[in-house]
């Protein structure tokens, strides 16, 4: 069975604590797939939701203290009852506030997946790259050799995505392909990509599961996306924005299987 037809089988709970401009869009984009979003952010809830999460997805594109104790309240029940966490540092190296946020969270919480664009990663490990708002701006670099390092120095598997998206967990890594520029005009595509990678970490059963099915759920993303976009090509962004939600219900494993683009770039066979 696909790590999709695993994820629409099992129907897993994902607890999101996420950016509050995309909050409806990222609960539809999970209904979609086939998993179940729960939207918990009340301090008295938090880490009984987590508690009985498949997966814990955070993200600071929203930033208040009341989000941040709810996010380490998330977190910690997460790691204790060993539910896979997901981060997505929405912004990191933006501003100090950002910054000193995440910094806090890499020292508190045990990551499972890392996901963001290069110059968050980047900035997440302490490493220059510009910033253009939350987007990852100008800037020259090794973004493979960035996500490897990552990896290794947070022990979780690294996701940075662009233009070709960066899967590893530091000693075995892939690039995968697949996507369409109109994802950069859905405000909330990377928030949601976050939360559907947390769906495909809730059925991981082992490291190795791991790695693969978040390469899975990156080269899922951009197959709908690439289908959207050939639905809607006319239409503007706010058709494929319904489309693209479509077809995260629509797309088959044999249709991914025929469609992916992805290769190994490092490490031996998995």
């Amino acid at each position: 069975m696909s790590y999709l037809q695993c994820v629409r089988t099992h129907n897993p709970l994902i607890h999101n604590i996420t950016n509050l401009v995309v909050a409806p869009f990222v609960a539809n984009g999970l209904l979609a797939l086939g998993a179940s979003p729960f939207m918990a952010y009340a301090h008295e809830e938090v880490a009984d939701v987590a508690r009985m999460s498949g997966a814990v997805v955070l993200n600071i594109g929203t930033l208040d203290d009341q989000v941040v104790h709810a996010i380490r309240l998330a977190g910690q029940s997460a790691n204790a009852h060993h539910v896979p966490v997901v981060l997505d540092p929405v912004g990191a190296g933006a501003t100090s506030y950002r910054t000193e946020t995440v910094q806090m969270l890499i020292r508190e919480l045990r990551l499972t997946v890392l996901r963001g664009n290069v110059a968050e990663i980047a900035n997440v490990i302490n490493e220059n790259w510009s910033m253009k708002g939350v987007d990852a701006g100008a800037g020259s670099g090794d973004r493979v050799g960035i996500a490897e390092r990552a990896a290794r120095k947070l022990a979780c598997v690294v996701v940075i995505t662009g233009r070709e998206d960066i899967v590893t967990d530091g000693q075995t890594t892939f690039i995968t392909s697949n996507g369409h520029a109109l994802l950069t005009q859905v405000t909330g595509a990377g928030c949601l990509l976050s939360s559907v990678i947390g769906a495909f970490a809730a059925i991981a059963e082992s490291r190795a599961d791991l790695l693969i099915s978040v390469v899975e759920a990156l080269t899922l993303y951009g197959v709908a996306a690439e289908r959207a976009a050939e639905l809607t090509s006319h239409q503007g962004p706010g058709s494929f924005q319904i489309e693209f939600l479509n077809q995260l219900s629509q797309v088959t494993p044999d249709l991914l299987a025929e469609r992916a683009q992805r290769r190994q770039i490092r490490g031996g066979a998995v």
